[in-house]
């Protein structure tokens, strides 16, 4: 049995793994920390959990993480780079799903994220959780940095192009729209159900903290500097993403086999038939990406559809993924289930 630690367990995603792991045959949760509601049990604050996880939550000064084999930081950026080095030299896996290692370029992390990165060294040994891309690194991780949610629906769905070569890379373009939960579970005036409902608006159009995540993902596919202009919405709906991605044909190809043969083997990702149109609530609470791709006119222009749920794939669903690849175990285990519909 995996004994499993989460640091942060009281947002979103920290409830999103929860809800996951609790399900997990192979995983034993030893420990879930909260500086302000320790000794609080976990489904007194999320009764979805009362049956399922009995546990209150830890203060992290009593937490002895290092007794664990894995632990997850659901926490805000620059939580996980203060504690890593410990847990490591202890001997601790540890999956990281905020953003201190996912960029390597320290001096772009530290201007997009606004602080001195505290442990710089392990940047370059930390592996970017993308099984359909890393899935070997992964494997012999002890650092695995999460990808986040519009970087996870915006690479899924251009990769394939760029790995074949078929599109233009310096004319991407990548218009996505993510549910509210996706801005995490806390009081902002721009999340409040007056603010947020019958309502769509941009935000992020000057730069957004994933644009450079994005633009390295790319260009390790294209094997080239990428162009790419990523607009961010937010729409009225608890989960999900959708990304309408845009690209300029470069040579001819069969784009519904290249998008096939690329995913083939892939089991959370689905390549959706010809003429599909991808719905946010089709992947809801499930860890897929669903991916349509089209020609619009028979044109010079690709667009592509991916379609994730931005607290499961994009965020606590892909970090279980991870997990089950760094331990060895079948990469669907605890993940098989159904999206939820209506």
């Amino acid at each position: 049995m995996i004994k499993v630690g989460i640091v942060g367990g009281t947002g979103y995603t920290g409830v999103e793994l929860l809800r996951l792991l609790a399900a997990h045959p192979q995983v034993v949760l030893q420990v879930i920390t909260s500086r302000a509601d320790a000794g609080t049990r976990v489904y007194q604050m999320f009764p979805s959990l009362r049956g399922f996880v009995d546990l209150a939550f830890t203060h992290p000064d009593q937490a002895q993480l290092e007794k664990c084999d894995l632990v997850f930081f659901a926490t805000p950026n620059g939580i996980a780079m203060q504690q890593v080095r410990v847990l490591l030299n202890a001997g601790v896996k540890v999956i990281d799903l905020a953003a201190d290692f996912r960029l390597q370029d320290i001096a772009s992390w530290e201007k997009w994220y606004g602080m001195p990165h505290a442990c710089p060294d392990l940047v370059a040994e930390a592996v970017y959780g993308l099984p359909e891309v890393n899935r070997a690194q992964i494997k012999a991780a002890r650092l695995v940095a999460n990808p986040g949610c519009y970087p996870t629906a915006v690479q899924l769905g251009f990769i394939p192009l760029l790995e074949a070569g078929v599109i233009e890379p310096n004319s991407l373009i990548a218009d996505a729209k993510s549910g509210v939960s996706g801005a995490g579970r806390k009081l902002e005036m721009g999340n409040l159900f007056s603010e947020a409902s019958d309502n769509f608006k941009a935000y992020g159009v000057a730069g957004h903290r994933h644009l450079p995540e994005i633009k390295q993902g790319l260009a390790r596919a294209a094997k080239k500097e990428i162009g790419l202009t990523f607009v961010p919405h937010l729409t009225p709906m608890n989960r999900g993403i959708h990304a309408t991605l845009y690209g300029r044909l470069s040579r001819e190809a069969d784009l519904q086999a290249l998008f096939e043969q690329r995913y083939t083997n892939e089991p959370f990702v689905d390549v959706m038939p010809a003429g599909s149109l991808p719905e946010t609530r089709s992947v809801r609470g499930a860890n897929h990406c669903r991916i349509a791709v089209y020609r619009p006119q028979g044109g010079d222009t690709v667009v592509v559809l991916s379609v994730i749920d931005n607290l499961v794939k994009g965020a606590a669903g892909q970090a279980v993924q991870n997990m089950n690849i760094m331990f060895g175990l079948p990469e669907t285990t605890a993940l098989n289930n159904i999206p939820l519909l209506p």
